[in-house]
C-alpha cells in the first residue's frame, strides 16, 4: 500500500514539473510574467511601409538635395496624406536616405540629364516672380515668362507693384508680341491665383496650370531660369531701379541669343524659337 502511494505521488510530481516547464516556456514566448525578469518584453512593431513610399522619398530627396529630413517629410505628407492616407516621419526619411544613398544619386543624375519631350512653341508658358535686394536693402520685384518648348525668355520685366492687374498687363504685352499660348503654368502664390488674374487669363483665352503645393519642380523650367538670373545678378551689386532694368535687359539678351542650352542640343533659345538649326548642312 505504501509503495503504491509513493508511485502515485512520484507520477504527480513529474506531471506538475512538466506543466510548470511548459508554462515557463509559453510565458517567455508571449511575454507573460511567468518567465520572471529574464523574459524579454512583448513588443508591437509597426507594419512596413509600401515600396512606393520608399521610391517617393528617394525621388523627393533627388529633387531637393539640400532639403533636410523634416522638410522632405513635410512635402511627402502634404501630397499623400489626403490622397492615400499615408504619412512618413523624419526618422523614416533619415533611415531611407542613409540606406539608399546610391539610388538617390542615380535618380538625381537621371532627372538632371532627362531630355524633355518635344512640344510646339507657344503651347505652355512658365510664369513666376523673382525678388532682388539692392545695396540700400530695398526689394525689387520682376516677372519672368519662359516658353517651355524653346526655353526663350519672353518677358523679364521689373514690376512697379505686386498686383494682379500689373501681372495681367505684362502677360498682355507678351501676348501682343509673341502670340497667345494655350497654357500658363504658375505656382500657388496669392497674386497668381487671385480672381482678377484668373479672370484676365480667361478673357485672353488662356488656361492656367497650377502646380501642386510644395512641388516647385513642376514649374522647373522657369525656376531654373530664375536661378540663372539671380546668379548673374550676384556678380555686381544692385543700386537703383534703372540699374535693375539695365541688368535685366542685358541678361535677357545674353540668355536668348548668346547662351547655348544643353537640352536644345547646343542651340540658343532664339534659334529654336526662329526654327534655325545652325548644325544642319547648308545646301551648295
Amino acid at each position: 500500500m505504501r509503495a503504491w502511494l509513493v508511485r502515485i505521488l512520484t507520477r504527480c510530481l513529474l506531471v506538475l514539473r512538466q506543466l510548470l516547464s511548459w508554462l515557463h516556456q509559453h510565458g517567455r514566448r508571449r511575454g507573460s510574467r511567468i518567465g520572471g525578469p529574464t523574459s524579454p518584453p512583448h513588443r508591437i512593431f509597426a507594419q512596413p511601409k509600401p515600396q512606393w513610399v520608399c521610391t517617393e522619398v528617394i525621388r523627393l530627396k533627388a529633387l531637393m538635395p539640400r532639403a533636410g529630413c523634416r522638410m522632405i517629410a513635410h512635402h511627402f505628407n502634404r501630397r499623400w496624406k489626403l490622397k492615400k492616407q499615408m504619412t512618413v516621419s523624419k526618422t523614416y526619411v533619415a533611415d531611407t536616405c542613409r540606406k539608399y544613398q546610391y539610388a538617390i544619386l542615380h535618380a538625381r543624375r537621371k532627372l538632371k540629364h532627362r531630355v524633355p519631350r518635344p512640344m510646339p512653341r507657344n503651347r505652355v508658358w512658365g510664369c513666376d516672380l523673382l525678388v532682388k535686394t539692392d545695396t540700400d536693402g530695398r526689394a525689387h520685384l520682376a516677372l519672368a515668362i519662359l516658353d517651355h518648348a524653346s526655353r526663350a525668355c519672353l518677358r523679364l520685366q521689373r514690376l512697379s507693384d505686386k498686383s494682379s492687374l500689373t501681372l495681367i498687363r505684362e502677360v498682355i504685352a507678351a501676348v501682343k508680341r509673341y502670340g497667345r499660348p494655350q497654357f500658363v503654368r504658375t505656382d500657388n502664390e496669392a497674386v497668381l491665383v487671385s480672381r482678377v488674374f484668373r479672370f484676365g487669363l480667361w478673357l485672353l483665352g488662356i488656361r492656367q496650370q497650377r502646380i501642386e503645393p510644395g512641388c516647385p519642380w513642376q514649374n522647373g523650367r522657369v525656376e531654373r531660369f530664375i536661378g540663372t538670373v539671380k546668379r548673374e545678378l550676384k556678380q555686381q551689386p544692385l543700386t537703383s531701379d534703372k540699374d535693375f532694368d539695365r541688368k535685366l535687359t542685358s541678361i535677357r539678351q545674353w540668355y536668348n541669343h548668346e547662351r547655348p542650352h544643353d537640352h536644345l542640343q547646343g542651340r540658343t533659345p532664339a534659334e529654336v524659337w526662329a526654327g534655325i538649326n545652325v548644325f544642319a548642312a547648308k545646301p551648295g
